[in-house]
């Protein structure tokens, strides 16, 4: 599989995130259902705080989005308050807009360093490549998740 080839994977994964949303309103998607830690929104914004840190923030880059955004959905937060209308918006408009700048600064050759890391799957990132194509794991596993909140 080509880095390039599993952009367009995470591109298909992030519109299937947001086909399940679709019927919800701002408050079902800010729910936490019992027996679950999160709820629909917080899971997309995790993956986006997810990619950003895995190719962006372990590459040496700065990131794309916010780091007001990556501290409230990073690996090890929850739901904290209620997400408006608006902001929930502003992460639909980053996660495309993140996705599309993933790809012309792969492109132009803009992660030339990377910093080992050892992912809690077990896996151990060592380049770029490696992290584009390992973001696809967590991506599905939250659609996943989303997929049983919306239910």
């Amino acid at each position: 599989m080509t880095a390039n080839y599993a952009l367009k994977i995470l591109k298909i994964t992030r519109n299937n995130i947001l086909k399940t949303f679709d019927g919800f309103g701002i408050e079902e998607l800010n729910q936490t259902p019992k027996g679950f830690n999160n709820n629909l929104i917080w899971n997309f914004g995790h993956v986006i705080a997810t990619q950003q840190l895995l190719c962006y923030g372990l590459s040496g880059n700065k990131t794309f989005v916010s780091s007001e955004i990556i501290d409230t959905y990073r690996k090890g937060t929850k739901p904290e308050g209620f997400v408006s209308t608006e902001a929930f918006e502003e992460l639909k408009r980053l996660s495309e807009a993140s996705l599309l700048q993933m790809e012309k600064d792969y492109a132009a050759g803009l992660f030339n360093e990377y910093k080992a890391y050892p992912t809690s799957f077990g896996v151990t990132l060592s380049e770029i490549e490696e992290a584009i194509m390992f973001n696809n794991v967590p991506e599905g596993m939250h659609l996943g998740y989303c997929i049983g909140l919306g239910k």
